[in-house]
């Protein structure tokens, strides 16, 4: 599997000149490296016509810009295909996909899907995802989690459900053009190659920070200082972990060293377009095993669940226990934490804040 870095932060302080910067930087080193964005700054800042296909931009470097309508469109078109092949009298076939409309949320599903599929082609040795980098960026990460949870609890109605049973025979055609995947309708409850284990493998690539790693960048400016920091406690909600903190000199005032302990801060210089490499070497080793705190650590023999949540206190966080899940309630983000077999059925005895850790005791 790929590496997959992302970074978060204010926009106009400088993300995608990073991304870009980081890119090189990876590839000075032989790595295989994929840059995809929506923005289009990202082009520009190559000075290049990027399209909706990868294309070599430097040596060791593809990069292309996403595009929901057109990954939606290709998605269509697929369902069409089988809905001619498997329906005498297909109903979606006046319905061209070019008048198709993004709806608000398909963005994140197509997105995530789109960096599966680059990871899973073993094309590239790193993934640089250059999003928002904001709120909906983390919600678009945390879509493993959540749809997880949702799958978890409402399997059985779904597999009771009389229009799902009318519908089983096309879920496998279905399920294979909108996410390339091959389920047939008896492996949509646990099945090992079941929605369930789609959904597991991507929370655990999303939790393992050796394929996945998020940067908070900041500046000067201290509402860029304040969002990174929130940021860094949303991003711990959804399970990724945060590797660092860049450092940018725009804006006036000054980044107290002490402000992200303990991640480590890397400053780099004024980017100018005629020469990336002071900035280049200013960052960090985006391949050196990550040093940052875990988001969830679980220990079985201390019976304890500790949750990292930097930027919260005790009356900003929510804790409820229903079942074998434990749901954490911090700022904008809620958190479903399923238990191992040897917690299952405890009562939790307490719950404590420590060195930036929400500890909770079983």
């Amino acid at each position: 599997m790929a590496l997959v870095l992302t970074f978060l932060g204010k926009g106009g302080i400088g993300r995608t000149t990073v991304a870009i910067a980081a890119a090189k930087q990876l590839a000075q080193r032989g790595q295989r490296v994929l840059v995809l964005g929506q923005d289009p700054s990202l082009a520009w800042l190559w000075n290049v016509t990027l399209t909706e296909k990868p294309q070599l931009v430097e040596p060791n470097i593809d990069s292309f810009l996403l595009s929901s309508t057109h990954l939606l469109e290709q998605g269509w078109e697929k369902l069409k295909e089988l809905e001619a092949q498997y329906l005498r009298s297909p109903t979606l076939k006046n319905i061209y996909g070019e008048e198709l409309g993004v709806l608000p949320g398909m963005d994140e599903v197509l997105i995530l899907n789109a960096l599966r599929e680059y990871d899973q082609s073993g094309r590239y040795d790193v993934l640089i995802y250059d999003g928002p980098g904001n709120l909906g960026t983390l919600r678009m990460l945390g879509i493993p989690e959540i749809a997880s949870w949702y799958w978890r609890r409402f399997q059985k109605v779904l597999a009771d459900s009389e229009v799902v049973q009318t519908l089983s025979p096309f879920v496998q055609p279905v399920a294979s053009a909108v996410l390339s995947v091959n389920w047939s309708p008896d492996q949509l409850t646990n099945h090992p190659q079941g929605p369930q284990a789609l959904l597991n493998q991507g929370k655990a690539a999303i939790a393992d920070p050796k394929k996945f790693a998020a940067y908070l960048i900041t500046s000067n400016d201290p509402i860029a200082q304040r969002l990174a920091q929130s940021y860094w406690g949303g991003a711990q909600q959804v399970g990724v972990t945060v590797n660092g903190v860049i450092h940018t000199p725009l804006g006036s005032g000054s980044l107290a060293s002490n402000q992200f302990e303990p991640l480590a801060i890397a400053s780099v210089p004024t980017h100018t377009p005629a020469n990336w490499q002071p900035l280049v070497n200013a960052l960090p080793d985006f391949l050196a095993p990550s040093q940052a705190p875990r988001p969830l650590e679980i220990e079985t023999t201390t019976k304890q669940v500790k949750i990292y949540l930097p930027g919260f206190d005790k009356k900003q966080v929510k804790l409820t226990q229903s079942g074998p899940e434990l749901t954490i309630e911090a700022g904008d983000q809620r958190r479903n934490i399923d238990l191992p077999s040897s917690l299952r059925g405890k009562a939790v005895t307490g719950a404590k804040f420590q060195a930036g850790y929400l500890i909770v005791s079983f």
